[in-house]
């Protein structure tokens, strides 16, 4: 194999704004494995809440490219476990293992879901996030969008705007990136109406002091983000969350997430794939898993104005699978 990188920037098509700041781009590592011919693909983003220097993956590219491309082709699980070993943060062996399962699948001829056997019973619609701003403008933006599902951010707890979201006939989740308290939680999850909701992601700050104040038994449908990193936290979150937030940059990239899955149904919570802001090369990673989850939060490249990469489309909310060999991606 031949590995290969570049950094680009990827400018948003209008500031997104979250608990976290304000953002008009993103910076992100695409990574090439080449092999006979065929080039996978692989991605991730700098995200400033996660403590993401693209540099410094950079000189650890520098420092491991020897090691992979000495590495014969194999298959991907097994090449995961080599990943392991090199100690990589899950961010770099998600791109990584995503290029790798891209070029393996090109290379047989097969795509992800053939080479796994994973059947399209169900599809998920996408949700399209609407950013932090004030709720006149945010309905707004509900209201006049052609998507079904909308994830809404807030920045700290105002009773009255959720309740008016929860006045609205569309289907809804709710994204406080932590910023609720104890208190603002408690209220919600003893609300019948809240129910409503398709699901209220990573409702405080994380900390096992304060997911220990959920309860998964109310009404409220919490959903762990940054709570629920891999499949070793998925037993002690049961009590608190019904349902978990799987990116595949935070578990480590599509093979411990295929692991995450089928622990995850075991346990009967209910399943999201999502995603950061990236390109169509990291949303057609993730979507090839969107068969087997309940919700997909797949909007990333659809906030993206200068895309990068043809593979699988969000097109309004709905999946267009690329039925091409790997994870169907090429570069632009």
């Amino acid at each position: 194999m031949k590995l290969s990188w570049q950094l680009v920037q990827l400018n948003l098509k209008e500031t997104f704004s979250i608990a976290y700041g304000n953002y008009s781009f993103r910076e992100a590592l695409i990574i090439s494995l080449y092999q006979n011919n065929f080039s996978g693909y692989g991605e991730c983003t700098a995200i400033d809440y996660y403590q993401i220097n693209l540099a410094d993956f950079v000189q650890k590219l520098e420092l491991i490219q020897t090691q992979i491309e000495n590495q014969k082709i194999i298959h991907p699980t097994e090449f995961y476990v080599f990943l392991l070993k090199l100690e990589l943060p899950s961010f770099l062996r998600s791109a990584l293992d995503c290029a790798y399962w891209d070029l393996f699948g090109k290379l047989e001829n097969k795509s992800f879901l053939e080479l796994n056997l994973i059947e399209i019973k169900n599809l998920p619609e996408s949700s399209i996030t609407i950013s932090v701003a004030p709720i006149e403008e945010q309905i707004k933006k509900i209201k006049t969008s052609s998507w079904n599902k909308f994830k809404v951010k807030c920045n700290g707890f105002n009773q009255n705007e959720i309740l008016s979201l929860l006045e609205l006939d569309y289907q809804i989740a709710l994204d406080s990136n932590g910023s609720f308290k104890k208190e603002d939680c408690s209220w919600l999850e003893n609300q019948e109406i809240v129910s409503n909701f398709l699901y209220l992601e990573q409702p405080m700050q994380k900390s096992s002091d304060n997911y220990h104040s959920l309860h998964a038994d109310l009404n409220a449908n919490w959903m762990a983000d940054e709570d629920c990193q891999d499949e070793t936290s998925l037993e002690k979150l049961k009590p608190h969350y019904k349902s978990i937030n799987i990116k595949l940059v935070k578990c480590g990239g599509l093979t411990p997430a295929l692991q995450m899955i089928t622990k995850a149904k075991s346990l009967d919570y209910k399943i999201m794939i999502g995603c950061m802001t990236e390109s169509t090369i990291g949303i057609s990673a993730g979507a090839v898993l969107a068969p087997l989850c309940d919700f997909t939060d797949l909007d990333g490249a659809n906030l993206v104005a200068n895309e990068i990469a043809n593979g699988t489309k969000i097109v309004n909310g709905k999946i267009q699978l690329s039925e091409k060999p790997g994870l169907g991606i090429n570069i632009n």
